[in-house]
């Protein structure tokens, strides 16, 4: 009786109208091909699910998003590792991931000329993160401060953070008077915030501190949205990478695709010309760099459970990636 009940309710649950989220910036691209080209109604067409329609609404932090997931105002999101992680946790693996979209780096950025490394920061000097604590940023910073104060001392700066999304973390360091001379950017802010913003320097980098990639944007949705939608799913993952093989393949198009989307006024030269810079290609369906960030939160207590692999954290879909 109990598995015809769940067979109904999952039948109950498939939806034809899928509500999608990500915030502000070039690591949401991919988002933006799959939007305007509609490719997840196409791939899902594909599967035998005609008749999809999506919707995309943009938040400024990844905390918003897992509150609009958890509400079931949401079905699947595109954000960041730490929030990915710290739901599946907070569930008991009641959220996983679908596939990555990107993992360019993230950078902190300063405008005091007084802070060249992060020993520099005193306590009054603020950083902007989209989410304190939890944000992908957020805890690339304790595990820098880790490495650069001691084990013990992983949340030194955690006082020192500020939530503010990306255009307003921008805005902040682009007012001389305004409170916050530092940011722990992402790209397109990192470039606009260096070509911009008087004094404004690199202090550390996401790959120095991880040793390389770090997925940053993935999408990921409830085992009970996957469970009753496993088309749908799939066809993100396969517009995923469409998308994606589009910006490595004609990343022109790519771009001005992104810029209609979002609105963002610089030039697509300029926007091509960010791409060539290290790191800015590192759009690829596997996580990467997953773990290393897993093991610190656990250690922190803010995970619970640790998990043995990468695996346990996404949808059997994609176990065949090589993923880290």
């Amino acid at each position: 009786m109990g598995v015809a009940l769940s067979a109904g309710q999952a039948l109950a649950q498939a939806k034809t109208e899928i509500s999608l989220s990500r915030q502000p910036g070039i690591f949401y691209m991919p988002t933006h091909i799959i939007e305007k080209q509609k490719l997840i109604e196409k791939h899902a067409a594909a599967l035998g699910v005609p008749g999809i329609t999506t919707k995309w609404i943009t938040f400024s932090g990844g905390g918003a998003q897992t509150d609009a997931l958890l509400a079931g105002g949401v079905d699947i999101l595109n954000t960041g590792t730490g929030n990915l992680l710290l739901l599946w946790d907070r569930t008991r693996g009641g959220v996983k991931g679908i596939c990555a979209t990107s993992a360019q780096p993230m950078t902190l950025i300063s405008r005091d000329e007084k802070i060249k490394s992060i020993k520099d920061f005193g306590p009054g000097d603020k950083i902007a993160v989209p989410t304190v604590k939890v944000s992908t940023q957020a805890i690339v910073l304790q595990i820098a401060a880790a490495e650069a104060f001691g084990a013990d001392q992983w949340a030194k700066l955690d006082p020192n953070t500020v939530q503010l999304g990306h255009p307003d973390a921008y805005a902040a360091l682009s007012n001389s008077q305004h409170e916050v001379h530092s940011h722990f950017s992402i790209p397109p802010f990192t470039f606009l915030e260096l070509k911009n913003v008087p004094g404004a320097h690199v202090v550390l980098s996401s790959p120095d501190v991880m040793g390389g990639p770090l997925s940053q944007a993935q999408f990921f949705t409830t085992t009970k949205f996957a469970d009753a939608n496993p088309k749908i799913v799939q066809a993100v993952r396969d517009a995923t990478k469409e998308a994606t093989d589009l910006i490595r393949n004609d990343t022109r198009t790519a771009v001005e695709i992104y810029k209609e989307i979002t609105g963002d006024k610089t030039s697509v030269e300029d926007l091509l010309a960010w791409l060539k810079e290290p790191g800015m290609m590192e759009w690829n369906l596997q996580p990467q760099g997953t773990m290393k960030f897993a093991t610190h939160l656990h250690k922190t207590g803010t995970l619970k459970t640790l998990p043995k692999a990468w695996t346990d954290y996404y949808l059997p879909l994609a176990h065949d990636l090589k993923g880290s």
